[in-house]
């Protein structure tokens, strides 16, 4: 029979619900009496160059009603400001606990603070027990029949699919222990201020936070789930989920949206489903292959050459480069701390294959811009982008941004929702809009290189000379 505590702390993180949550139910169900905290981590917030961050206030606001969620249930939640690897054992200390309780993360530095977390612990006989929460395989759940990693995404996906059953989906029951909750009540939220930071556009934005908001967005997307895979790639369109804050901050559990889709046998959400599954795969290539922070998972490609051009990289973060797509994904990136998927990577592949700057500086923009930035799934999505990482786009495919644009975006929807100053634009010029005579200029209100940049390479020619560089490498 496993060991009852009397007193255990539930450490809140990337998991910021009260239900079908994996270290508040074996904690509950382990101890007689469970405390829950949430540390606003300054080890973290310090790191991060904006004090009107988005995802700060996302996190605030969505802490804010996990208290409320856990004051119902019976229990509280107490809030802290402080470095976390200093903060919980002291709080394990003050309230007798003999283990406190969270979920697994992936990330090094995250590996790193934990097993500082543990040994502090331990030397005051206090024990940390994780468990996985944020994924359905892990680590090494899922590997090749010779027992290594996978690092091609379609067995990976062809396992993971034979491998999912309703076990792996099944919810944690937290009411049916609920008991145990300390009713000690929630301590009074901290202000943004207090934390170090200040509001937002967020609330302008009206981006659904808390799990009430995750719930909202999911109970959506469930009536458009059918036209998923022929919506998802049209950005003027509301064809995707628009969960992956939600998924990365835990405010809705991977295995209900997980068990939900591969409950809907329609090419739509089966399609999706496969979107999730390349989450998981992503997670995996971060856990065994940490190294691919900072460096190519390919090697060889450390050895690429890229002309780093300040102008061109500044150029494209603020979306100037004089191509209509680009420049309304980087905007809307910038305005709002989101960007399509299918946008992701069509600037990625721009920044890298038409601009030559080296991908580690597109990474770092989005890991400061995005309001889900995951560093396995932004590193994975990056990577796949340059050809550097494992199962990539080949690098002899380089996107078009014309082509591109005019696939998906057709009628210029999209870029005039971000570019107004191409809003006068005739569709036949919208994705083109140098190809314009002055004469069609003055008609659209808009002069190219003054109100309008512009374009700052010429994709053939870009084209070419990527072609080379991959080449030298690669016959290297």
């Amino acid at each position: 029979m496993a060991k009852r505590y009397e007193t255990a702390l539930v450490w809140f993180r990337r998991d910021l619900r009260s239900h079908d949550h994996a270290a508040l139910y074996h904690a509950l169900k382990g101890a007689r009496q469970v405390h829950c905290v949430f540390v606003f981590d300054t080890e973290i917030l310090e790191s991060l160059p904006d004090r009107r961050d988005r995802r700060v206030e996302f996190i605030w606001l969505s802490v804010e009603e996990l208290a409320q969620s856990l004051d119902e249930l019976g229990g509280g939640l107490q809030v802290l400001i402080g470095r976390a690897r200093e903060e919980i054992p002291a709080l394990a200390r003050k309230i007798g606990a003999q283990a406190v309780y969270a979920n697994h993360d992936y990330e090094p530095n995250a590996k790193e603070r934990d097993t500082a977390v543990s040994r502090s612990l331990g030397m005051q006989g206090c024990a940390l027990h994780t468990y996985k929460d944020h994924v359905i395989f892990e680590k090494d759940e899922l590997l090749t029949q010779g027992g290594r990693p996978f690092t091609v995404f379609t067995p990976y996906k062809s396992a993971w699919l034979n491998k999912l059953n309703p076990y792996y989906c099944k919810a944690y029951p937290i009411d049916a222990y609920r008991d145990a909750l300390a009713r000690s009540g929630s301590t009074r939220l901290p202000t943004l201020e207090q934390i170090g930071f200040l509001p937002t556009n967020l609330r302008r934005m009206k981006l659904p936070t808390g799990t009430t908001g995750a719930r909202n967005l999911f109970q959506d997307f469930l009536q458009r789930i059918d036209d998923y895979r022929d919506r998802r790639n049209y950005p003027g369109i509301r064809g995707v989920s628009y969960l992956s804050v939600h998924l990365r901050f835990g405010t809705i559990s991977i295995r209900e949206v997980v068990r939900t889709a591969a409950s809907v046998q329609t090419e739509g959400a089966q399609t999706w489903l496969s979107e999730l599954v390349w989450r998981d795969f992503y997670f995996s290539i971060l856990h065994h292959f940490p190294r691919v922070v900072g460096h190519a998972f390919k090697p060889e490609y450390e050895a690429l050459y890229f002309q780093n051009s300040e102008a061109h990289f500044s150029a494209w973060c603020e979306g100037r480069t004089g191509f209509p797509l680009v420049d309304a994904a980087m905007r809307q990136l910038n305005e709002t701390g989101y960007m399509h998927n299918r946008l992701r990577m069509v600037a990625a592949s721009f920044l890298v294959k038409d601009l030559h700057v080296d991908w580690r500086w597109g990474e770092a923009y989005f890991a400061r811009k995005l309001n889900d930035f995951d560093l396995a799934a932004n590193n994975g999505g990056w990577q796949w982008s340059a050809s550097t990482g494992c199962d990539a786009q080949p690098w002899f495919r380089i996107f078009n941004p014309t082509t591109q644009s005019r696939n998906f975006d057709a009628q210029g929807r999209f870029i005039r929702m971000y570019l107004p100053e191409l809003a006068g634009v005739d569709t036949k010029f919208i994705h083109e809009p140098w190809c314009m005579t002055a004469d069609e200029q003055r008609a659209a209100c808009v002069e190219i290189g003054k109100d309008y940049p512009a374009p700052i390479t010429t994709h053939a020619a870009a084209r070419k000379l990527t072609m080379e560089m991959y080449a030298a490498v690669r016959k290297r």
